[in-house]
């Protein structure tokens, strides 16, 4: 751990946990969704926990090397939502 307040380790120890157990949520989502678009939103979500889980990390141990590695996993995740949603959307103008 870093030099910060205690406080704010248990924060962010706590928001790890939490992002946890509702990424776990979403995968039963992710399996279960009754249409393509629930599961396409389901991994939308958990990209975005995954993203806040790292960023959570990098503050926790004070690594700033994950900034870049966090800016082009939200890249791609935004490039494969909105082609997908264009697949979509092209779908049902039928």
């Amino acid at each position: 751990m870093t030099g910060l307040p205690a406080l704010l380790d248990g924060v962010l120890v706590v928001s790890l946990v939490l992002l946890g157990l509702s990424a776990v949520l979403v995968v039963v989502r992710l399996l279960r969704g009754p249409s393509g678009l629930d599961r396409l939103v389901a991994l939308d979500v958990l990209v975005a926990e995954f993203l806040c889980g790292l960023v959570a990390y990098a503050a926790l141990t004070g690594n700033s090397a994950l900034v870049p590695v966090v800016v082009a996993i939200s890249l791609v995740g935004f490039l494969g939502s909105t082609t997908v949603a264009r697949f979509v959307r092209r779908g049902t103008d039928r």
